[in-house]
């Protein structure tokens, strides 16, 4: 099996993120306790299917990924592990914001070497922001793995069957989906469309403006400035967004810095954060989890 190499910048631990992903509902991941990340997902052309397995011994030094696919590109698979990572971000620079800032500071020391994890690709986060809309979580993360076990590929990965969310197409082809409603059957199969036609690329997102981005994304059936937040950071791995439509982080960053709970009030605390906003932001929702 090809394999390639990630050298991160700045502090990254593998074992942080699978521990994140363990604790993150709609993942809906189970991790095995060999320290292997194992992942299958729709390749960021929406043609293919990608499965690979992550390691990294000792929490050290340089990642290391052994991957299968039929037909996907190396160079493009290897850019697509590296922004789900956030390892296409150079974070030598995330420690200073801590040092400049006693919360951050001590939240990175809570979370060594974490850093976001995001979504596999921008269309797989907009499906799932579809279809946990008004359903709680863990419901909505069984509906999401159940696609993915019905619908998706699965592709044997270190020794264990790893399942992929569908790929457009077939979500595209799927009426109604399973385990939503009419209307939520109509926006995904919408989502499905803007994949296949370039509107959900994440480099294209991530090379515009952050307002023009969401705007953007705004534009697709189900999609409301929450969600469009989740999608651009969690979905394209924007590094530097301080989300204005998420009331968990408002709430937390209001308990922790003594602010009323509005972006307007909390907004110039991120800045201080720049360029890693978006890298803080998911710190201070995991303390408060």
């Amino acid at each position: 099996m090809p394999t390639f190499s990630l050298v991160p910048e700045g502090p990254f631990a593998l074992s942080a993120a699978l521990r994140f992903l363990a604790d993150f509902t709609p993942a809906a991941y189970a991790p095995d306790d060999d320290g292997v990340l194992r992942l299958a997902f729709p390749a960021d052309d929406g043609l293919h299917v990608v499965g690979c397995a992550v390691r990294q011994p000792g929490d050290t030094g340089a990642v290391r990924v052994t991957w299968t696919s039929e037909g996907a590109a190396p160079a493009a698979v290897r850019a697509q592990v590296a922004r789900v990572l956030s390892l296409d971000v150079d974070g030598s620079g995330f420690p200073a914001v801590g040092r400049a800032d006693p919360v951050v500071g001590r939240l990175q020391a809570k979370f060594p070497g974490l850093r976001p994890v995001c979504f596999f690709s921008p269309y797989e986060a907009a499906a799932w922001t579809v279809i946990g809309n008004r359903l709680r979580m863990t419901r909505a993360a069984a509906v999401k793995d159940g696609l993915a076990r019905a619908y998706g590929e699965t592709l044997p990965v270190a020794g264990r069957a790893a399942h992929a969310f569908p790929l457009p197409a077939v979500l595209r082809g799927l009426d109604p989906v399973p385990g939503v409603s009419a209307v939520k059957t109509r926006r995904l199969h919408a989502l499905a469309e803007a994949a296949l036609d370039g509107r959900l690329d994440a480099a294209a997102l991530r090379a515009l403006p952050p307002g023009e981005a969401l705007a953007r994304l705004r534009e697709l059936p189900g999609i409301g400035p929450f969600s469009a937040e989740l999608v651009l950071v969690r979905g394209a791995g924007h590094p530097d967004l301080f989300p204005r439509a998420e009331p968990r982080l408002h709430e937390a960053m209001a308990e922790a810095y003594g602010l009323p709970r509005t972006p307007e009030a909390l907004a110039p605390v991120a800045a201080r954060w720049r360029p890693y906003r978006s890298w803080a932001a998911l710190l201070l929702r995991a303390g408060a989890a």
